[in-house]
């Protein structure tokens, strides 16, 4: 039996296993090794480890994690779960059945990349979602911004800080006409054509062409695209989700908590927010409700 199975090893699973650790709690932790940011080439914004790869820094961190004796990191996929507090069953894609006291749901979440030729290669390169992390390395440049909810036209009020060349492609959908004003007066050009496909050299963009022909020159292009859980368990366990502009995410409470006793959550899975920091963040959080659950 061990104390807490933590599902997802990325920077959230493996923040919670680290502190669990130093706890001596016994842990396991499964993952599959597909973190969400595999395709960035570098990771920023971190204290002490800007720029470094994402591969690099979860490297060093399993094998400071595997440092503690009592946390065992598993290579697999979490397929199945089911239990109550002090008694969870977990079941991995290859039969095997782990128990456990207390669960971490850390396994992020997946982009669902559009059918547009250009956009799967060049993501994570310069068609990209967040300008702190990525827009410093293409400031000054032509940047584009891919219309995909309501919540895309405060995009180029923030992008200003970085660039003053930017262009929204609403492909195919409306804005009402004062919210075009307002952007039009900031300099922000409009094309309310469809994006047919990104040119692009291994990833870094030079243009896109939209349905119409038209040819657009970007050296970046911001987007954001739906995405979803990379596994099924909250819906087995039933557990509360909220909506948000891209996607759906976890409910948690105080600590970490989800809508069930002894099972928390951490990472993209719970925060919009999506970046290093915060799930590593909300990693530690996690690991702190487990603790406090334990000792109540």
């Amino acid at each position: 039996m061990q104390d807490v199975i933590i599902i997802g090893g990325s920077f959230a699973g493996l923040t919670a296993a680290m502190q669990l650790g130093r706890a001596r709690r016994k842990v396991t932790v499964l993952d599959t090794g597909l973190n969400r940011n595999r395709y960035a080439s570098h990771a920023h914004n971190i204290f002490g480890h800007d720029g470094t790869p994402p591969g690099d820094l979860l490297t060093a961190a399993r094998a400071q994690v595997a440092h503690y004796p009592t946390v065992k990191l598993v290579s697999g996929k979490a397929v199945g779960i089911s239990g109550e507090p002090d008694n969870f069953v977990v079941t991995t894609a290859e039969g095997e059945t782990i128990s456990g006291r207390r669960i971490i749901l850390s396994y992020g979440i997946v982009d669902e990349f559009p059918s547009i030729p250009g956009f799967a290669e060049s993501w994570g390169n310069t068609v990209i979602h967040c300008p702190f992390c990525h827009g410093y390395e293409v400031a000054g440049t032509r940047w584009g911004l891919l219309y995909s909810s309501p919540m895309s036209l405060h995009g180029p009020v923030l992008y200003a800080n970085w660039t003053d060349d930017i262009t929204l492609i609403l492909d195919g959908n409306e804005i009402i006409e004062e919210e075009r004003s307002k952007l039009e007066k900031r300099g922000v050009k409009i094309i309310d054509g469809k994006l047919a496909s990104i040119q692009h050299d291994a990833g870094r963009i030079s243009g896109v062409t939209m349905e119409d022909g038209a040819n657009i020159a970007l050296e970046a292009l911001y987007a954001h695209p739906r995405n979803r859980p990379s596994a099924d368990l909250h819906l087995q366990l039933g557990l509360e989700t909220k909506d948000t502009p891209t996607g759906i995410m976890l409910a948690v409470g105080e600590m970490q908590l989800t809508s069930r006793p002894g099972i928390f959550a951490a990472g993209d899975l719970v925060t919009g927010m999506h970046s290093v920091t915060f799930a590593s963040n909300t990693g530690s959080m996690a690991a702190m409700g487990v603790l406090q659950s334990m000792m109540v």
